[in-house]
């Protein structure tokens, strides 16, 4: 069950969380914090993947919530979603682009959209993951997503594909803006060019009136033949590089002209294709102009965050075949994996290779304060931040939230590992029933 922290004191927005909460009582537990340290103590302690920040409510300080949810992105990241008092405020917020909100909603239109919006989280839950509690991923992963002619859809497909990317250290900082950015303007060009059929031109004489272009696009979709038409989102994530692709059901356009125009000096639109461009790799169309591809570099062996508690101590630099730790020693220090691979030797014997989506390197003899199981050595360049065991206790005394993080992270790590091995053990049995 996913718990939802919902900070308001808005009577309306409060019902209708009630009222559909409990048409899916069986998978979401809504949490209800009408004060601002309330909140935040919540999403602390219990690190909800969902968050509701009701910013019409006079008494809480939503922008406070969020702040400290943007601070330490390694531990708080994804699920926001934003309720402002106006499409003005609207407008300001997907300004900023900022990728853990994945929805942005005046009232009404939140109390008309929230059942749906539900929905659309369950059935893609598996994109929701806090970072660490993801199980690793080794293989190719694809898949397809298909949405209206709705903003609101966009922006929350897109999201899932740049939370799940920086959650599962594949991104960083600057990657998840480039992505969530590219996304924003090619499916908003697919969504306006594309399936509405607004031309470059009746887009600036809106704009220039002083409308909402949320608006146009709302007129437009009453056409039943517009209201039909789909966008396609498709992904692949592979191990080195993420591709993606986007087709809209429209007519197409002139996609040559705007890729090779660089001067909007004097537009008050049409930035995008330009922009993006030179955020992400590989930006294609196809003939028709209807559908657009791009990719993105994944990182390799290296931590895209640093915890905000850890980023005080000192990085080590490691070389090839250094020596991190010997089997037996005592262990007065944990590791946290900025960058490298790790060999873990047991009497010798190469068993595995640590990198830094495992996060850290000797958790489990630090916490039980045992000796080393294993000997770590550097397969090559690499940078460990070194926690020393009284510092390291000292600071989980002052943010005992990490402690209750790191404790689900390793609970998930041996159910994870159970599963394999019951896994590997049906696989044997079939084996030998053969």
């Amino acid at each position: 069950m996913k718990k939802i922290l919902i900070a308001s004191t808005n009577v309306g927005v409060i019902d209708i969380v009630k009222s559909v909460c409990n048409k899916f009582a069986l998978y979401f537990d809504p949490i209800f914090c009408p004060d601002t340290e309330e909140a935040l103590s919540f999403i602390d302690y219990e690190i909800p993947e969902i968050k509701i920040l009701d910013f019409t409510s006079s008494t809480i300080d939503s922008f406070r919530i969020l702040n400290a949810i943007d601070s330490d992105p390694w531990l708080h990241n994804g699920g926001i979603i934003a309720i402002v008092k106006d499409k003005k405020t609207v407008q300001e917020f997907e300004s900023k682009k900022n990728p853990n909100i994945l929805a942005i909603q005046v009232i009404e239109a939140f109390k008309e959209n929230f059942e749906r919006l539900l929905k659309i989280l369950w059935n893609n839950q598996q994109f929701l993951f806090n970072r660490g509690m993801q199980e690793s991923i080794n293989g190719v992963e694809k898949g397809k997503f298909i949405c209206g002619n709705d903003p609101f859809d966009i922006r929350m497909y897109a999201s899932f594909l740049v939370n799940y990317l920086y959650c599962t250290n594949r991104i960083d900082e600057d990657g998840r803006y480039a992505l969530q950015t590219t996304f924003m303007e090619m499916l908003t060009n697919a969504l306006e060019h594309g399936n509405c059929n607004i031309s470059y031109e009746e887009k600036s004489k809106w704009l220039e009136k002083g409308g909402n272009i949320l608006d146009l696009i709302k007129e437009k979709s009453k056409d039943p033949v517009i209201g039909a038409k789909k966008i396609h989102i498709e992904y692949v994530i592979g191990k080195e590089k993420s591709t993606f692709t986007i087709t809209d059901e429209g007519d197409g356009f002139d996609w040559r002209s705007r890729v090779q125009n660089d001067d909007f000096t004097m537009e008050t639109h049409g930035r995008g294709i330009f922009m993006s461009k030179n955020l992400v790799t590989g930006l294609t169309y196809n003939d028709k102009g209807n559908q657009v591809s791009f990719e993105i570099q994944n990182l390799m062996n290296v931590s895209n965050n640093v915890p905000l508690i850890m980023s005080t101590f000192a990085t080590v630099q490691y070389t090839k075949h250094q020596i991190v730790c010997r089997q037996n020693e005592p262990s007065n220090d944990l590791f946290f994996i900025v960058s490298g691979r790790y060999g873990v030797y047991v009497d010798g014997k190469l068993l595995s290779v640590l990198t830094p989506k495992d996060i850290f390197i000797g958790e489990m003899a630090f916490l039980l304060n045992d000796r080393r199981s294993a000997t770590i050595m550097s397969a090559g360049q690499g940078q460990l931040i070194r926690i020393p065991k009284v510092s390291f206790l000292n600071l989980i005394r002052k943010n005992p939230h990490y402690g209750i993080f790191l404790s689900k992270l390793l609970a998930q790590r041996v159910t994870n590992q159970n599963r394999k091995t019951i896994e590997l053990s049906n696989e044997i049995l079939e084996l030998k029933n053969k």
